[in-house]
């Protein structure tokens, strides 16, 4: 069956309905850094921990463009729930890797979600039937709802040597286990982004099989077909964290816009009527809806001429990552711009403002948003890549 053309579920629609639940428990949120259970459980029901999850594994293997519009809209009434929602997503992307009995275990229950750090410098020793595996890994985003962890480490091998990849690099492989082999700590106390409960875990000693275990770092070995999973992990990943920048700002500048209406400084007009407040508004509509247009365009293109089968080209890997930082810079911008505008009414606990600022200058720490990726595709661009590039 053509996977560009099959009939699917509208994740936009179904994060729209619940906009009125999420933003009503964003105070709860952020106050336990935890999801409740009754929203948890229909965002289950609504499948939008799913978008990214290959048919085969009981998914909706989502179109990315489709698949940003609904994280945005999700991220303009809270963006843990957004982030959240991204990380499981992007962390569902490792079934493409798996065999299919794995699949079955892990994601057969529709409430499954797994949960990882990112890689340091862990080593899993390779055994019979499996790996032998100890460390502690952070920023785990997701971790207190997942039902699965994953581990990447370097591979150790009986001999003692490192394994390598057909990069001649020593290889990252995947170690997924269930959450309830591991330790999770309590670590996540940050400005922002805290209902996300993005926390650190340990394993001592866990043997995980062949079985369950992969590598996400070659795009060629991949098992599903398919457009969605031509695209690099690395690649919807970012798209992801821009999805979530796209929705804090329009959040920011929709209420800035409302207050503006309303608000006159002492001895002064309203903001609105302000010739210096009205192009600035311009200004940010047209930074952001022409950043949110370009990702939109560069996904959906790259959709439409994707392969079944091989791996998008680099250069087209370097056009994802392009449109997804300059989305989180100008989301970035565009949130500042309306924090200063607002004046004191933004720097109250509780204001359309304040929690969303803490929310996307953490956002912007993490090493999607880094102004490192402009110079590694400007050096595709020019003709010289990077020694790598995902």
């Amino acid at each position: 069956m053509d996977t560009k053309t099959k009939t699917r579920p509208d994740p936009l629609a179904r994060a729209r309905e619940l906009g009125a639940e999420i933003a009503g428990a964003a105070d709860e949120i952020e106050r336990t850094r935890r999801i409740p259970p009754a929203l948890l459980k229909q965002l289950h029901d609504s499948r939008l921990f799913r978008m990214l999850l290959p048919r085969s594994a009981a998914g909706d293997a989502t179109e990315p463009a489709v698949y940003v519009a609904a994280i945005e809209e999700l991220a303009r009434h809270d963006a843990s729930i957004a982030w959240n929602a991204f990380v499981a997503n992007s962390s569902a992307l490792i079934a493409a890797f798996l065999a299919p009995e794995a699949n079955h275990a892990i994601f057969a229950d529709p409430r499954s979600v797994v949960s990882w750090g990112p890689p340091n410098g862990s080593r899993a020793r390779a055994v019979e039937g499996g790996y032998r595996v100890s460390g502690k890994w952070d920023f785990s985003s997701g971790c207190r709802q997942a039902n699965w962890i994953g581990a990447h480490c370097h591979v150790v091998e009986p001999d003692g040597t490192l394994r390598l990849n057909r990069f001649g690099r020593p290889t990252v492989r995947t170690l997924l286990f269930p959450a309830d082999q591991a330790t999770l700590l309590d670590t996540w106390h940050t400005i922002g982004l805290r209902g996300t409960a993005s926390d650190s875990y340990t394993v001592d000693d866990l043997f995980v099989s062949e079985a369950f275990s992969t590598t996400r770092e070659d795009p060629t070995l991949r098992r599903e077909r398919g457009p969605l999973y031509a695209f690099t992990m690395q690649g919807l990943y970012a798209a992801g964290v821009a999805a979530v920048a796209l929705g804090i700002a329009r959040a920011m500048l929709f209420e800035f816009v409302a207050l503006a209406q309303r608000k006159a400084p002492r001895g002064l007009a309203r903001l609105a009527d302000s010739a210096v407040v009205q192009a600035d508004v311009a200004r940010a509509e047209a930074r952001l809806g022409s950043a949110r247009a370009y990702l939109i365009e560069t996904l959906t293109a790259i959709y439409a001429q994707a392969d079944d089968l091989a791996p998008i080209e680099v250069a087209d890997r370097a056009r994802v990552r392009l449109a997804c930082t300059n989305a989180i810079h100008a989301a970035a911008e565009v949130a500042d711009l309306a924090y200063k505008a607002a004046g004191v009414d933004a720097i109250f606990p509780g204001s359309p403002f304040e929690r969303r600022f803490r929310d996307m200058h953490t956002l912007t720490q993490q090493i999607q948003a880094r102004g490192a990726h402009f110079e590694a595709v400007g050096q595709i661009l020019l003709g010289v890549p990077p020694a790598e590039f995902l």
